[in-house]
């Protein structure tokens, strides 16, 4: 017979929703565990996502500067990856950020079961481990994986994933990059940067759809000007491999384009980790892609079982994650004044070079909605600290309340814009609006302070329409 064992809630995935609910609920004094058969603890972030990828963006920056060094007077000679000493780096401080999640993981707040889960009823789970855990409430955490979309030839190739490109450890001579996302662009331009030749094919027009067009069409000529090969608005007709290589030949501009290169880099998307759990055992509706379906209280349509991060989306973005375990967890056993996630506030970086920043809503969402607005923007090429830093692509953009000012969204493009929209962050979280911004300094010269220019201007228009 099974061995079974009781909790108040069972946490199914260890990465940054399953650690942090359980995490909430053992601050809560509730009994509760992780469920993680994962080869290495962690999660998506540390291991494979934003930590590895942001450690190698960083580098290839660093040498990107110093191949370009004669722009600011400088000579720097033959600067070169070493790529075996790039991946050792991004192991070493990889490995730390998952030894400090592995030791928090085994600190005995919750219990750990280190096998994979599968629901055989609404509240019991059967692990690979012939275990059958039973809890009042569970919490799906079991984040996304890799998609393989119906393009011809393409499941049958041989391809890198992301995980393939992190795990690097030479450079490779040519590579085509399927996607225009954020994860297709900001590997294709570590890879070019660090010496790579790099096609990217995206099927729409614009690289990073979800984005404005404004912005997404800076990030691409950044990346045309650095040698970046790109084609958008495209269709693959097939991809074909021999020992030798991968040919892919598509359509563009009405025209048939073939490419050959030594690997194919399949950065199309991922898709909600969820088949092996059993949902419909415990009764969890689905979509079809397997995205779970949730209420604002991150319940599912069992109330009992909750979902967060991106097994369930809306947003596949980490501090989001996090908030919604938290949030499921504090709804699940009933603390008073818990609130639902505000994506009003949602906050969204793209680590290209340069980097495209949003917070609030897009424009575009304002436009659809019919909300009224005041909108203005300040370009990075007429602005003092970045002329000098040689960081002259894009723009701050600020949408704004037509009464009061209130600030709805910004939009930012351009040199460390994951930095600078953080300064709307507190902002909108308190609702203030462009004159309560114009009354904190602004040092001289700083990066930030172009970010007045946009407010100044709708603090202008606000003026005028009161006369």
């Amino acid at each position: 017979m099974a061995r079974t064992k009781s909790y108040d809630l069972i946490c199914i995935g260890g990465g940054s929703a399953g650690f942090n609910a359980a995490r909430v609920a053992a601050d809560l004094r509730k009994k509760a565990a992780v469920v993680d058969g994962a080869k290495e603890l962690g999660g998506l972030c540390i291991l494979k996502g934003c930590m590895p990828s942001k450690t190698l963006l960083y580098t290839a920056e660093i040498l990107h500067h110093a191949r370009h060094a004669g722009k600011f007077g400088l000579r720097v000679r033959n600067a070169a990856a070493d790529m075996r000493a790039v991946h050792a780096r991004k192991k070493r401080i990889i490995g730390e950020f998952a030894d400090y999640r592995d030791r928090a993981l085994h600190a005995g707040r919750f219990a750990l079961h280190r096998a994979h889960a599968r629901f055989v009823d609404p509240h019991t789970v059967e692990l690979t481990d012939g275990t059958r855990l039973t809890a009042k409430h569970f919490l799906i955490g079991t984040g996304s994986k890799i998609s393989v979309p119906p393009v011809p030839g393409l499941a049958a190739a041989k391809f890198w994933t992301s995980d393939d490109v992190l795990d690097l450890d030479f450079l490779p001579k040519s590579v085509v990059v399927l996607g225009g996302g954020i994860v297709a662009c900001e590997l294709a331009q570590f890879l070019a940067r660090m010496g790579t030749r790099v096609i990217l094919i995206q099927r729409s027009q614009h690289i990073l759809r979800d984005h404005s067009e404004a912005a997404s069409e800076v990030v691409q000529r950044a990346f045309v000007d650095e040698g970046i090969e790109l084609f958008a608005g495209t269709q693959i007709q097939q991809i074909s491999q021999d020992r030798l290589g991968t040919t892919v030949r598509f359509l563009h501009d009405g025209k048939v384009v073939t490419r050959r290169v030594a690997h194919l880099f399949n950065a199309l998307g991922r898709e909600p980790n969820t088949q092996s759990l059993g949902l419909a055992a415990a009764g969890v509706r689905a979509r079809p892609d397997g995205q779970i379906v949730i209420n604002r209280w991150q319940q599912t349509s069992v109330p009992h079982i909750y979902a967060a991060g991106d097994c369930s989306g809306p947003h596949e973005i980490v501090h989001v994650a996090i908030q919604q375990a938290e949030l499921a967890v504090r709804h699940a056993f009933g603390v008073k004044g818990v609130k639902p996630v505000d994506h009003g506030l949602l906050l969204n970086v793209v680590f290209t070079d340069p980097q495209l920043a949003t917070i609030g809503r897009l424009e575009s969402q304002l436009q659809a909605e019919g909300t009224d607005y005041i909108a203005a923007s300040y370009p990075f090429d007429d602005h003092g600290k970045s002329i000098l830093m040689e960081a002259k692509y894009g723009y701050v953009k600020v949408m704004a309340e037509p009464k009061r000012g209130r600030i709805l969204g910004a939009e930012i493009v351009g040199k460390d814009a994951g930095e600078l929209i953080h300064c709307f962050s507190p902002a909108m979280a308190l609702r203030a609006t462009v004159f309560d911004l114009l009354r904190a300094p602004w040092y001289h010269p700083t990066l930030a302070e172009i970010i007045t220019y946009p407010l100044e201007e709708i603090a202008d228009k606000i003026r005028d329409r009161r006369g």
